[in-house]
């Protein structure tokens, strides 16, 4: 393992981070087995990658009964049956009963650029408009969509144009005397500002929304907010695209999570989850405006390679066959009931939040009241150290996040949420 450590640091980029130092070798549903023969519980799942859990068999399987066919003939070339039924599936299984089309990507950045070309050729405008503690990715288009400057931004400049940046409404920060709200009609007091003061609504191509921030730290916008957005794009000829990369595929109990919220979005994106760790994204949306594009205007040398496409198929029938929505709600009502206990003893968890399994914890200084992101950095260090994969998150790095399997077992949880108790009480 050392040698192997070694060779990371003579030949791996320092900017790729590692929040384990330790040396995978197998993993199996939420745990991971590492070189040094130490089993870790995952409650990061490849950072929301694996909700199907780790080497599902059906997954497996897809993939090894593609593999005799071929590995990548290039769709651009050669058509194949995975890339179209993957396309018809999510058509079919997104909100909406309008026409829809889409296109099949690498990554969860390279679809939000996607996302963007389209709605910029549709609508023949070029503003687009992203949210305060917003993440879309690490591509210079999707960095200048995204907020959190270090590590994300930093050096990387100059960024792509006619990017903003709107208000975002974040119910566990609003002032003491505001009311839930009271706090919603002021966030969208300052919208409407910001379309009159920032960028007008008529030169904006799209609005990008996640419906709940990732990286933001999981925050869970009220439901009046989103359908004001959503209503105001489509009073001013916007495109609202969801960014589902993280919340899709059950993990908020639903397939995707603006179902949470009624909307059905012009655009959506997805990735992550969609191929239970094999390298895909896609954009789907409404067909007359994926259409807009020209043959050759959109596409990719190995989008929708097929091995990939056979694992998306073989996730969309676990999700189904494994009741994925039913099973996020419950892990989500267990983490949330272990976490509002751990609140009663420790006094700096400053707030519990949750959306299905899409869970959260605010750490904060218990007198100040201010974000606390050392001792959020010493309880993520403690549980990697002792056997939990565990990741922080929010624009002050003062939120944990879990990101489990939505497969995992009871005796897997129980071994996760007991090295994090312990965590929590050495912090």
């Amino acid at each position: 393992m050392s040698d192997l450590k070694a060779l990371r640091e003579q030949y791996v980029a320092q900017g790729v981070g590692n929040g384990n130092l330790n040396i995978a070798t197998s993993a199996k549903n939420a745990t991971v087995m590492t070189q040094s023969g130490q089993e870790f519980i995952d409650f990061a799942g490849a950072i929301g990658v694996m909700n199907v859990g780790h080497s599902h068999p059906k997954v497996i399987e897809a993939i090894q009964n593609e593999l005799h066919n071929f590995t990548h003939p290039g769709f651009n070339v050669v058509m194949y049956e995975g890339y179209i039924q993957v396309c018809k599936k999510l058509c079919e299984m997104t909100a909406g009963d309008h026409a829809k089309k889409a296109i099949l990507l690498n990554s969860g950045a390279e679809a939000v650029e996607n996302a963007v070309k389209i709605a910029r050729k549709y609508t023949k405008r070029s503003g687009v408009v992203s949210f305060n503690r917003a993440f879309h990715g690490r591509t210079n288009l999707t960095m200048g969509l995204t907020s959190k400057v270090k590590p994300y931004k930093e050096g990387f400049g100059p960024f792509a144009s006619d990017l903003y940046q709107a208000p975002f409404p974040f119910v566990y920060e609003r002032p003491a005397h505001m009311s839930v709200d009271e706090y919603v009609d002021e966030v969208i007091e300052r919208f409407n500002e910001f379309f009159k003061g920032t960028v007008s609504p008529d030169t904006v191509a799209c609005v990008i929304m996640e419906p709940v921030q990732g990286e933001g730290g999981f925050v869970i916008p009220p439901k009046r907010f989103v359908e004001y957005v959503f209503n105001f794009c489509q009073e001013h000829g916007i495109l609202f695209i969801a960014d589902e990369i993280q919340t899709g595929f059950c993990r908020t109990g639903k397939l995707f999570a603006m179902e949470n919220f009624g909307i059905v979005p012009d655009l959506m994106t997805t990735s992550k989850s969609l191929a239970a760790g094999m390298p895909l994204s896609a954009v789907v949306g409404r067909a007359e405006v994926v259409n807009t594009p020209g043959a050759g205007e959109l596409g990719g040398t190995f989008s929708g390679n097929p091995l990939a496409c056979a694992a998306a198929l073989a996730v969309m029938d676990i999700v189904v066959d494994e009741k994925l929505n039913e099973k996020a709600e419950v892990l989500g009502a267990k983490l949330e009931a272990f976490l509002k206990e751990a609140q009663k003893a420790h006094n700096y968890i400053g707030d519990v939040r949750r959306l299905g399994a899409m869970v959260a914890a605010e750490l904060t200084d218990p007198v100040t009241k201010r974000p606390d992101a050392a001792r959020t950095g010493k309880i993520v260090k403690y549980a990697n150290d002792n056997g939990l994969f565990l990741l922080y998150a929010g624009l002050n790095s003062n939120v944990i996040r879990f990101l489990s399997p939505l497969t995992i077992t009871d005796e897997e949880l129980a071994k996760g949420l007991a090295i994090l108790k312990d965590a929590f009480a050495n912090a």
